[in-house]
């Protein structure tokens, strides 16, 4: 795989319109919750939401910037008592998401989490890597929908 260089920028740096083809991407949207597809007002209220949520303590929400390109987003956010990892980049980019992972855990580590949680739609396969160095895998069930939730110590 070649260099990419991926950069980590506060939502506050992109525009909902940037947002919108990433929110909306099919092969995305097959691992995720269904939702409705975004228009620029909801892109626009969904962006204004998780800049509240990288405001609250011990969270961190970034647009991920591969080679200059707006290509997801990350973050780690609290959840149902329990803050959690997501990882939502193009899936031209897949191959990069353990190094964004990675830096999600150091994050982890720097706000003084424990442990944190990543939770994958139950259309998701198992990870091996992530069985590993889980210290709890388990089915679980948020907002009506089916996981597999991987308990990660920090």
């Amino acid at each position: 795989m070649s260099r990419h260089q991926i950069q980590y920028v506060p939502f506050e740096k992109v525009s909902p319109d940037e947002l919108l083809p990433i929110l909306n991407n099919e092969k995305l949207r097959e691992h995720l919750m269904p939702h409705p597809e975004f228009d620029m007002d909801s892109a626009r209220e969904w962006k204004l939401s998780k800049i509240e949520v990288d405001n609250t303590e011990g969270c961190r929400v970034r647009a991920v910037i591969i080679n200059g390109e707006l290509v997801g987003w990350c973050g780690i956010q609290l959840e149902y008592d329990h803050y959690e990892l997501a990882i939502i980049i193009d899936d031209q980019y897949w191959g990069l998401g353990v190094k964004v992972f990675k830096q999600l855990l150091a994050w982890a580590e720097e706000l003084g989490h424990q442990s944190v949680t990543i939770h994958f739609y139950h259309t998701r396969p198992k990870y091996k890597f992530l069985q590993k160095r889980s210290q709890r895998v388990y089915e679980s069930e948020l907002y009506g929908q089916r996981f597999t939730t991987y308990e990660l110590i920090v």
